[in-house]
């Protein structure tokens, strides 16, 4: 579950200039208010200005007294995540994942609030069976808190280690449903851009849930055009790198490069240092093992060509 929030990220604003990735300090306060059978009043807590209706169920005011804290699950640029038990209230002894944010942090630049602002836009707006639902939102005097449910499956990228491989089946099987969900993603006029196994989770029955939108752009409509210069490395498409401006389709080349890491083991144009893998990318001959069918190969060449 470590990499639930990884972000992997050289972003760039549209004029060019590097944005330096924002690493959060462990959550003391939390930690220690956890540390009994139940966590302390947290004062001056106030709503975040999102849609009552959408998260919070009727009038329940939230805030981190009502979670007791079970274990850190990971960390990434733009917060730290845990598993909670909410102990107070609706969902009673449920298990959630609770993203902490510190607004100290956030503020750094524009361009950290931006992707903060994005992903609880996107998860308050979006509602899918393979996208990581949002389930309460509150903030304190110096922390945002999104409470997400908890995907016991654990990462893609777990399961992908473990097995090297995945049979064309079991690939074809997450392979829908993430189509499902980025088709979902662009016709709310929202390009993913960081799809990546560590970002893919599954629930309880082996589903498929795409988490951390921290990345994603919002309000493209057909014809736009944006200049981001953000994802991983391994998984971003031409576009991106040349920085000549991108729009949806890059989700399609991310998905065919994920679809090759998981027929082969490694993603297609993968080396062992970031600039050799750009050059790859952009100049590189996609290598096709004789063992895939003849399908898998039309559909990776169709997406990473």
């Amino acid at each position: 579950m470590a990499g639930v929030f990884d972000i992997e990220i050289n972003d760039q604003d549209d004029d060019g200039r590097a944005e330096d990735a924002i690493d959060v300090d462990a959550d003391e306060e939390f930690l220690s208010a956890s540390s009994s059978s139940g966590i302390e009043m947290a004062e001056g807590f106030e709503s975040v200005p999102l849609s009552e209706a959408l998260v919070n169920p009727s009038t329940e005011r939230i805030g981190p007294e009502h979670f007791q804290l079970l274990k850190v699950l990971g960390k990434g640029g733009y917060g730290k995540v845990f598993q909670v038990r909410k102990i107070a209230g609706a969902h009673l002894n449920r298990i959630f994942a609770m993203k902490v944010l510190k607004k100290a942090s956030i503020v750094r630049n524009q361009k950290d609030t931006a992707h903060t602002k994005a992903e609880r836009n996107i998860l308050e707006a979006v509602k899918h069976p393979f996208i990581v639902d949002l389930i309460y939102a509150f903030q304190t005097g110096g922390k945002l808190y999104l409470i997400l449910e908890y995907l016991s499956g654990g990462e893609l990228f777990m399961h992908l280690e473990r097995e090297g491989i995945f049979l064309e089946d079991t690939a074809s099987f997450y392979l829908s449903e993430i189509v499902l969900a980025l088709e979902h993603l662009h016709k709310q006029g929202i390009i993913y851009r960081d799809l990546k196994p560590e970002n893919i989770m599954l629930d309880a029955q082996g589903h498929v849930v795409l988490t951390d939108f921290g990345l994603c752009k919002e309000s493209v409509e057909e014809g736009d055009m944006t200049h981001t210069f953000c994802g991983t490395i391994e998984y971003m498409a031409p576009e991106i790198l040349t920085r000549t401006g991108h729009a949806k389709a890059v989700d399609w080349w991310s998905l065919g490069a994920l679809m090759f890491d998981m027929l082969v083991g490694a993603p297609p144009f993968t080396t062992d240092n970031r600039k050799k893998t750009i050059e790859k990318i952009l100049k590189g001959k996609l290598v096709l093992p004789p063992y895939l069918t003849p399908e898998a190969k039309d559909l990776i060449r169709k997406v990473c060509l």
